[in-house]
């Protein structure tokens, strides 16, 4: 692959980093990174994935674009109202950037389905905000060998880290299951500031960029915790859990399930 002249022009800014260069840039071009969930997580996410040339970017969410979601689901306007959130994102993406592809997954990712659509993708980024759905990614990206990021938010509070199967903690390293019904209170419930979203999703977005082109550390084996009323950030280190039903030593879990849906459960993929 040889950059155009348009190309250069347009991703110079990361041409003359020496960490990235033309041929990194050529890593992105030909990079495939799926989002799970257009929403608060997905949203900066995939603007920024866009902007910067990942090649190819996969959105998965089944729901429609309400007027409660604009207050942190920057991708969506309100000229969007009742459109399907892939098709919503999808155009500001292409707009964006005309070099890449964009395929749209307008269903919920289940056990039937997950693995068939990971399997393409390098990369998955989890911006979803229910618990079955972020266990099911999890399971269903050890299984395809596949790399991806988790966050999670709610309130004031955000979270993240990157799993490498087979040479990671996972989530169920730190998680071994979701919490039982009312446990935990949803977004709608308990509230969510909206820029939030942004920073953690472009969190996200950085950690699949890093592992694309092989650079910088990974938040492996680190769970990264933000206060944004405290503007505090602090890591926990973690290691793989012998133990874990899934990546342990003798694990239980073999074959994808779907958790019921206790926590945030809308429509669609119910995402951030």
């Amino acid at each position: 692959m040889e950059l155009t002249e348009q190309q250069i022009e347009r991703y110079s800014r990361h041409i003359i980093l020496p960490e990235i260069g033309g041929t990194g840039q050529k890593k992105l071009l030909s990079a495939k990174i799926l989002i799970v969930g257009a929403g608060g997580l997905g949203s900066p996410a995939a603007l920024y994935l866009a902007a910067a040339g990942v090649g190819t970017i996969g959105i998965v969410d089944g729901d429609r674009v309400d007027l409660s979601n604009l207050q942190r689901q920057v991708i969506h306007n309100t000229g969007d109202l009742g459109i399907e959130k892939v098709k919503s994102a999808k155009a500001k993406m292409t707009a964006i950037n005309p070099d890449i592809v964009v395929h749209t997954h307008s269903e919920l990712m289940c056990a039937e389905n997950a693995r068939s659509i990971i399997r393409p993708y390098d990369f998955v980024i989890d911006g979803t905000d229910n618990f079955p759905t972020k266990f099911l990614i999890n399971d269903a990206c050890y299984f395809e060998k596949t790399a991806f990021s988790h966050a999670g938010i709610l309130r004031f509070d955000g979270q993240l880290i990157t799993v490498i199967p087979d040479s990671s903690a996972c989530y169920r390293c730190i998680f071994p299951s979701p919490p039982p019904p009312g446990a935990v209170p949803s977004c709608a419930q308990a509230g969510v500031l909206g820029i939030l979203a942004g920073t953690i999703g472009l969190l996200q977005a950085t950690e699949a960029i890093k592992h694309i082109l092989g650079i910088g550390d990974l938040l492996i084996n680190k769970l990264m915790v933000y206060n944004a009323l405290k503007m505090e950030f602090r890591k926990i280190s973690l290691k793989r859990n012998p133990d874990c039903q899934l990546c342990g030593e003798r694990p239980s879990i073999t074959r994808l399930i779907d958790e019921d849906r206790v926590v945030c459960e809308v429509k669609g993929v119910n995402n951030a």
